[in-house]
């Protein structure tokens, strides 16, 4: 070292762009890693919106089934149907908070019985609405003089196990003749 002058400087330099090197190739490791981690989290959300969709939408088939089975035993609350306004589903308030003498809980006619409120259960019982209406097989008589044929529209709102979500279905049912 003695023979060359400024040997010891030249060393300082290189050592301290050595250290930030070191320290931004150390803070491109951490964000890609936060970056992953919030991947992750993101997917993991998504799945549980996905699963909690489910829960409802299984629900909602249930009630379906479950109003079906009321319409065959002849029970049921029937609404009709007034005629020249919107109709019954889209007037009332399916998930029975306001205008719960319309709808009707799952199980509520037939007795059927439905867990609710722990887990991947749905929080609460889906509701369904019953409207009837006269409804005709293309090529049936649709005068006056025939008998009246009625369909059922089922509409039914499930739940998942958060609150804040919830399925709507609609089917038309009618009764084997």
């Amino acid at each position: 070292m003695a023979g060359r002058p400024g040997g010891r400087n030249r060393l300082r330099r290189e050592g301290g762009v050595a250290l930030l090197v070191c320290l931004l190739m150390l803070i491109l490791v951490m964000l890609l890693g936060v970056s992953a981690a919030q991947l992750s989290l993101q997917g993991e959300k998504a799945a549980r919106g996905e699963r909690d969709r489910e829960v409802a939408f299984q629900a909602a088939e249930d009630a379906l089934a479950d109003a079906e089975r009321d319409i065959q035993a002849g029970g049921g609350e029937v609404v009709e149907p007034a005629c020249g306004e919107a109709p019954v589903w889209q007037r009332v308030d399916l998930s029975g908070a306001a205008d719960g003498a319309c709808t009707l809980a799952y199980g509520a006619a037939t007795g059927a019985a439905m867990q609710t409120g722990q887990g991947f259960l749905p929080f609460k019982k889906p509701r369904y609405l019953i409207e009837r209406a006269e409804c005709h097989y293309p090529g049936e008589d649709a005068s006056a003089a025939a008998a009246p044929s009625y369909c059922y529209r089922v509409t039914v709102i499930g739940f998942g196990a958060k609150p804040e979500t919830e399925v709507v279905l609609q089917s038309v049912f009618r009764k084997p003749e």
